[in-house]
């Protein structure tokens, strides 16, 4: 399954990991547990909740279901997860004050995506907003929301062309940043600074425009060359990003300054933010 940039979502300041998963949204339950109790060690919670409430226990393995999810060091890993049916039984165990709102927030989110599914404008109309609560200029949002899109049908392209691992997505889009900007998405984020967070949330306009040309190309080649396999789409791939590294470089020459700067988002000062926004 593709990643999904909605996977993270927030409750009163809490990051609670979900996943979409047999057409439901599934919650990582040590996040749930964390954004309820504010727990120090939310595994061992969960093992004195299922202690005192015994017919949770019984059935823990019929409201769990395991499944992938990204760890805070990055990896991939399977982690107890429920739906919201089962976050509800969950949430009955818990002695907490935001019990009650949470139940109202998860019925929210849990539903969002069938109506997204029924009408996909709402998904992008919500991304928006989210990226206009942090501070984002509404020029900025329309690049970012657009490289998406170009993401979106990149990676279906690679998919009908037998590239199915998230460990092949992740060669094939080191070969076109390594093109585009001579660094790994890895290594970007370590020149920007950052960890966690999402590289392209941190980029400036012209960066998010020279991965969007270099995705894009990449698209094209791949579908005009009739690219079958990993490694006829690896081709392609340092092909497209290629054409964008070509065109950051005569870029730089004439604007005289690189395109790559280790100035990111999360830096900026909230005065700086709505400076930016006003400037806009």
């Amino acid at each position: 399954m593709k990643s999904d940039n909605k996977s993270l979502i927030v409750f009163q300041n809490k990051k609670i990991r979900r996943i979409w998963y047999n057409n439901k949204w599934w919650f990582s339950i040590v996040d749930i547990i964390f954004a309820l109790t504010d727990s120090s060690d939310p595994k061992q919670y969960i093992k004195k909740m299922r202690a005192r409430d015994e017919p949770l226990n019984d059935n823990w393995g019929t409201i769990c279901t395991p499944l992938g999810l990204i760890a805070p060091d990055g990896k991939k890993r399977k982690t107890n997860c429920v739906n919201v049916k089962g976050a509800f039984r969950v949430i009955q165990s818990i002695p907490s004050k935001k019990a009650e709102p949470f139940k109202q927030w998860l019925a929210k989110v849990g539903y969002e995506r069938v109506e997204e599914i029924q009408n996909p404008e709402l998904a992008q109309k919500r991304m928006k907003e989210i990226y206009k609560a942090k501070g984002y200029s509404d020029d900025w949002i329309e690049k970012r929301v657009r490289g998406i899109a170009i993401r979106d049908e990149l990676t279906d392209e690679w998919n009908k062309r037998e590239v199915k691992t998230e460990k092949e997505y992740a060669i094939l889009t080191a070969e076109i940043s390594k093109e585009a900007f001579g660094m790994t998405p890895s290594e970007y984020k370590k020149f920007k600074g950052l960890k966690r967070e999402n590289l392209r949330d941190h980029m400036n306009d012209l960066e998010l425009i020279f991965s969007m040309l270099g995705e894009r190309v990449t698209t094209e080649i791949t579908r005009n060359k009739d690219a079958e396999g990993f490694d006829e789409c690896e081709d392609a791939s340092k092909q497209g990003g290629k054409v964008a590294g070509n065109a950051r470089k005569d870029t730089e020459k004439r604007i005289g300054k690189p395109i790559s700067t280790k100035e990111n988002y999360k830096e900026l000062t909230e005065k700086e933010k709505k400076k930016r926004i006003d400037i806009k």
